[in-house]
């Protein structure tokens, strides 16, 4: 049976060491990270073959690999490997047997039952907890046509502050600011900078840009998320259309007047922009490297692109 897009609470989830029901993997409203926002989580896709009938779980050891790394920033004592959180991964995927597009959503966090917001886990009070959960995802913006977006009012937090290379889940106040005014004022997203005026990333996403042919992003000093898809574009770039990515700081008005723009990330995938506050990029529609990127990515993501099936993890 194809899933529908939506969260099925009764679905399977992994909570406290076991699968079970999601209805019933629950949290105490006094949890640290519910009441302070010290967790990090990560965004993973599974896409299904249709002619396979195969689900394929897109650079799933990358993304725990980074889950892994950024738990220090918050002192999360995680248990389990990579690989590890891999196989509980395929075997819950198993277990909730999709057919259509998947996102999956692990959690690390501070499972404490205590009031006071340190990292610490003195006399074993405040200790580190797991959780992970999958539901069907179709497009998180709409790629099938350019998007339409914003420069926001909302600067990123700054790395000194609440680093966006984390995925904390408090720092995601940040982004809804930006994406909710970006809502309100009639655009499809938005842009944001850094402190010092600098282009950041998008609102949840990153951001590259095409000038005279040659694909720019901006320095992960930028206040970014560094992106397993961002890193996916800059290799597919290279090997697959021989364009090289220039990492680098970007200003504002260099948004006005480039060639072409798009957001990368697994949510948003390759989404082209064609306006930025009211100002057409390069010819107002989808530019040729951003279609050709987009194009390949699906390819590569879905497993039949052989030269990348390393990336792709069967689920059955």
């Amino acid at each position: 049976m194809a899933f529908k897009e939506g969260i099925d609470l009764n679905s399977i989830a992994y909570f406290n060491g076991k699968f079970m029901p999601l209805r019933e993997a629950s949290i105490n409203i006094m949890t640290h990270a519910f009441q302070y926002g010290t967790g990090i989580f990560e965004g993973i896709r599974g896409y299904w073959n249709e002619n396979e009938k195969q689900m394929y779980i897109f650079r799933m050891k990358e993304h725990y690999e980074r889950l892994s790394q950024n738990a220090k920033l918050l002192r999360l004592e995680l248990d389990k490997s990579a690989d590890e959180l891999c196989q509980i991964t395929v075997e819950l995927m198993q277990k909730n047997n999709p057919n259509c597009d998947m996102y999956i959503r692990p959690n690390v966090y501070k499972a404490g039952i205590i009031v006071g917001p340190s990292l610490l886990n003195t006399n074993g009070k405040n200790p580190t907890a797991f959780s992970l959960c999958t539901m069907p995802m179709g497009e998180y913006v709409d790629i099938s046509k350019g998007l339409h977006v914003c420069v926001s009012s909302w600067t990123r937090v700054e790395d000194n502050a609440i680093p966006a290379r984390g995925k904390i889940q408090g720092s995601y106040v940040n982004t809804a600011f930006a994406k909710t005014d970006a809502l309100l004022n009639g655009f499809d997203d938005a842009i944001v900078l850094s402190g010092d005026g600098h282009v950041s990333e998008g609102s949840a996403m990153n951001l590259f840009m095409v000038r005279n042919g040659k694909l720019i992003t901006t320095q992960v000093t930028d206040n970014i998320l560094e992106g397993i898809t961002r890193d996916t574009i800059i290799e597919l770039a290279k090997k697959e259309l021989s364009v090289e990515t220039e990492i680098r700081q970007i200003d504002r008005t260099e948004l006005y007047i480039c060639d072409e723009v798009f957001f990368c990330g697994t949510g948003a995938q390759v989404s082209p922009v064609t306006m930025i506050d009211h100002r057409a990029v390069g010819n107002g529609k989808t530019g040729q490297i951003s279609k050709q990127l987009q194009e390949i990515y699906f390819n590569v993501v879905k497993g039949k692109n052989t030269k990348y099936k390393k990336w792709c993890t069967g689920v059955f």
